[in-house]
């Protein structure tokens, strides 16, 4: 019609593409891209490829194998990469040609070979399939050297199919091989099994796996923060095939940025750094409220409570390793960035070991009941109460922690927040006063009525070794607790000049037991934790260089071995007493004499229980003082009618019948 603008030409329709046609070829996947095609690509697993590879130029390559190992590990591409090399045209080679017919057939991206058959016993496994393997098998092969069949997930045959298959793999013709390939070779039956050749496949080390990742990412031209990585390999656990799947996928999602942590860690749903860093520095510090909120916000925030234990766990096992060992992150031990171990080792250095190993257990332990349970967040929050509260459980590695809490806060310079409970405890019976309080200036006390107070000067020397070899003698009734309590005016001289009292005497328990607040003064400058311990322990023997220390209780004894305090108590012994002896620390026990006497059942004037002096209070001697006439071994200590001193019994003299204690 007139006056009509003209219409535009449709543009032509594209044809479809015919069936069968070449398009646009569909992006590989990464596992399959960069599968190996030969022996010396295969990552991890030397210690199976050298051998195969020998085996081949050596001409004594077995008519079965048995390639075992953990999915994703290279077993059905070592199995391929066998095929190739037996049937490659300069073969059979340990480095295939790659040129020849069978080598292009049998390449990662080949069409394959018809004499190379794989099947999947997953669905091809039965008594049936069996025999038609076994018919086939006489065949010769069309065009290579040998007709190789590999049948992968090997332990999923039934016993049936392997019954069938047994005479065919025990006695086969000479072009047949056979590989089998499971990730369970135990379930693969023992007459099977022994008469392949069984090659275990690993775990590929994760330095490795790293290694391998940084190259596919150089071959793919995509950048990465450094961070990415380990999280990669973390995921992959080892499996070659699952950490190029993980990567394949961070690929397809990433930006013209590259790979970048934070949408990594998003999409593999690991917990971030900074909450973990916010937990273990809350735990460090004991700051139940900032605990308990960072709990809150990674629950808020959409994470799974079970991954956030678990990310804790994996933590607090770095820093245990760090602890362990400073260069950690530079031996290989550890794979993180600098910056990141440099955070660790700070955090490390705020914990002990005992403390850290006892919050590993009890995570671990959480993650386990975590399994079946209907409230997670619950248990993990009770996780971390036991965490922060090492005084509500009983046990060795409790009180370890304390001990390291206590020594963290005291060298810090926070005394005002030691625990109560971490202190140890003293009989309520004890004075308050010790006779270790007093210095060198306060005065003598007086001593006992009708006992003359000798001088260490005065004392001949074989005498003071007849009184030491005696041992300690025994006290009852209040005459026991008056010497217990006024026993440092015994030997004045002998505290105001220790070097003549050692000349004097040999070193024995004895000695000991007199100079041991001197020795805890010395251990109290060094480290006051130990010091701590020891007032509450005696000195039970010394022999044949061993010294015994006693304590009240066998957690205290425990602790005190086990956190190093035994060293300061033999560097302060060889220090003042030029000693060198071996430490063991012993639970209960008699208290030993001289150190902590112990009631002699209540026999004494008024019936009153005898009064214990501190337990770091010097040993007094309850024989006769040089010079006294007509003086005798103690009534209270004997037993049968020995005679007792006649005039007036001094005061607090034991009733006759009291039991030595």
């Amino acid at each position: 019609m007139a006056g009509d603008a003209p219409r535009k030409k449709a543009a032509p329709r594209k044809k479809p593409a015919a069936p069968g046609a070449p398009g646009n070829p569909a992006p590989l996947a990464l596992y399959r891209k960069y599968r190996p095609a030969s022996f010396a690509e295969v990552k991890g697993q030397e210690h199976v490829t050298e051998p195969l590879q020998q085996a081949l130029r050596n001409g004594r390559v077995n008519h079965a194998y048995l390639f075992s190992g953990p999915r994703g590990c290279g077993k059905t591409s070592s199995a391929r990469i066998l095929a190739r090399s037996l049937n490659c045209e300069q073969g059979p080679t340990p480095d295939p040609c790659g040129v020849c017919a069978s080598c292009v057939a049998l390449a990662p991206s080949g069409p394959g070979s018809i004499d190379v058959i794989e099947i999947d016993a997953a669905s091809h496994g039965g008594v049936d399939d069996a025999r038609d393997l076994r018919e086939r098998a006489f065949y010769a092969p069309v065009s290579g050297r040998f007709k190789i069949y590999i049948i992968d997930e090997a332990h999923m045959v039934t016993s049936g199919g392997f019954n069938a298959l047994l005479k065919l793999v025990e006695e086969p013709p000479p072009h047949l091989k056979f590989v089998f390939a499971t990730t369970e070779p135990e379930k693969v039956i023992p007459t099977i099994r022994s008469r392949t050749h069984h090659y275990p496949f690993r775990l590929v080390p994760p330095a490795v796996l790293r290694e391998l990742l940084e190259q596919i990412l150089g071959t793919e031209g995509v950048s990465y923060e450094p961070a990415v990585l380990p999280l990669v390999v973390k995921a992959g656990a080892g499996s070659v095939r699952d950490s190029l799947s993980v990567l394949d996928q961070l690929l397809a999602g990433a930006g013209p940025e590259g790979l970048t942590y934070d949408r990594t860690v998003t999409l593999l749903g690991y917990s971030d750094d900074s909450l973990l860093d916010e937990m273990v520095d809350a735990l460090a510090s004991g700051d139940g409220a900032a605990v308990f909120g960072t709990v809150d916000r990674a629950v808020e925030g959409g994470h799974d409570p079970r991954r956030f234990a678990a990310d804790l766990l994996d933590r607090l096992r770095d820093l245990i390793i760090l602890a362990a060992v400073p260069g950690a992150g530079h031996s290989g031990l550890l794979d993180a960035p600098a910056d990141r171990l440099e955070r660790m080792a700070e955090q490390a250095g705020r914990f002990g070991q005992a403390e850290l190993t006892r919050a590993a257990e009890i995570v671990s332990e959480g993650l386990i009941q975590m399994r079946g349970t209907t409230s997670p967040r619950l248990l993990l929050e009770l996780m971390c109460a036991q965490v922060l509260l090492p005084a509500a459980s009983t046990g060795e590695k409790a009180l370890l922690a304390r001990l390291e809490r206590l020594e963290h806060q005291l060298a810090g310079g926070l005394r005002g927040q030691v625990e109560p409970a971490s202190l140890p405890t003293r009989s309520p019976d004890v004075p308050g006063g010790t006779a270790r309080q007093e210095g060198p200036g306060s005065p003598a006390r007086s001593a006992p009525p009708g006992r003359a107070v000798p001088r260490a000067d005065e004392a001949p020397r074989g005498e003071a070794e007849i009184q030491l070899r005696e041992g300690p003698p025994a006290r009852a009734g209040q005459q026991a607790d008056s010497d217990a309590r006024h026993e440092p005016a015994t030997a004045p001289a002998a505290h105001a000049d220790p070097g003549q009292q050692r000349g004097a005497a040999p070193l024995d328990a004895d000695t000991l037991r007199e100079r041991w607040p001197d020795i805890l003064d010395t251990v109290r400058s060094e480290r006051k934790v130990a010091w701590m311990l020891l007032n509450s322990a005696s000195v039970q023997e010394l022999r044949n260089g061993l010294l015994t220390i006693a304590f009240p209780s066998e957690g205290n004894a425990r602790g005190f071995a086990a956190s190093g305090h035994d060293q300061v108590l033999i560097g302060a012994l060889a220090a003042m007493l030029g000693l060198n002896v071996r430490v063991r620390a012993v639970a209960g026990g008699p208290a030993a004499a001289g150190s902590r006497p112990v009631s002699s059942g209540g026999h004494g004037p008024a019936g009153g229980d005898l009064q214990h002096p501190p337990a770091d209070a010097p040993p007094v001697q309850a024989g006769p003082a040089p010079g006294r006439e007509g003086a005798g071994p103690s009534s209270a200590g004997r037993q049968g009618p020995d005679p007792v001193p006649s005039g007036p019994s001094a005061p607090g003299t034991s009733a006759p019948g009291t039991s030595t204690p």
